[in-house]
């Protein structure tokens, strides 16, 4: 799948990822969108690469070939980033974390017209964090919402209410191995969605129940510290373990863009 610019991706991992920066990212969501309108584009599955998701990309067969199905694939973590700049050139321009390019996404849509819908956390979550972007985005047209918990056999009853809704961007976040994978779903189901674009912990950051780790922390990529130092039960074995993981298979399962 080529992106808007041309570009070749990089093989982080094993994970082809696209070489765009926040901004170019806002370019492929408009392009998309624009073909879908004229009848000439189809929806999109759109995710994210960082440490967990490549350890969990070479232990997980079904989670892989999610992932390897996907349309484009975002770095959203800073080890993805710092792998490809050992290619040299091939290097991604930037870190595109999901929960700070969502307002970038969210402003483009403001001004060109995009219509989103939320799915994922908590009721009580997700229902402030789409309070919180109403109010931050006043012009934004949220079209629907509800929380992340639900049965596979319930997924043709949600993608219809979300067609009904005339979204153009589902925004999806049920969680790792299972979003991609769910994202897949929705997209057979939903011919006229632009993107269906994972999000992770998103909602949580938006509604207030997650701290951002100070920018310094953020650059130097060990944002996973701060979250481990914060929910040490829930987040410290797992990012000692994926960590060591995934930067094994970013220096020995990384090659030449393609």
């Amino acid at each position: 799948m080529t992106n808007v610019l041309g570009r070749t991706k990089v093989v982080i991992g094993g994970i082809p990822v696209e070489r765009l920066s926040a901004g170019e990212w806002c370019e492929q969501l408009l392009s998309d969108w624009r073909a879908i309108g004229s009848g000439h584009g189809r929806p999109k599955v759109v995710t994210t690469a960082n440490g967990q998701v490549v350890s969990l990309f070479a232990t997980d067969p079904v989670y892989r070939k999610a992932v390897l199905a996907a349309d484009h694939v975002a770095a959203d973590g800073m080890s993805v980033v710092k792998a490809s700049r050992w290619r040299g050139r091939e290097a991604i321009p930037e870190r595109v974390s999901t929960t700070d390019w969502f307002h970038d996404a969210a402003r483009a849509a403001s001004e060109h017209g995009l219509k989103f819908y939320m799915i994922g956390a908590t009721e009580e979550a997700n229902e402030r964090a789409v309070a919180r972007v109403r109010e931050m985005y006043p012009k934004l047209q949220v079209v629907g919402r509800r929380n992340g918990y639900f049965k596979d056999e319930e997924i043709p009853a949600i993608a219809e209410q979300v067609a009904a809704s005339g979204a153009d961007v589902l925004w999806l976040a049920v969680g790792n191995p299972r979003q991609v994978v769910v994202a897949h779903r929705f997209k057979t189901l939903l011919p006229r969605v632009t993107w269906v674009r994972t999000c992770g912990g998103l909602f949580d950051f938006l509604a207030g129940e997650r701290a951002r780790a100070p920018l310094f922390l953020q650059k130097a990529g060990l944002e996973w510290a701060w979250r481990a130092a914060l929910e040490p039960r829930r987040l410290l074995w797992r990012y000692l373990t994926t960590n060591v993981h995934s930067t094994y298979l970013m220096a020995f399962r990384s090659g030449r863009a393609t």
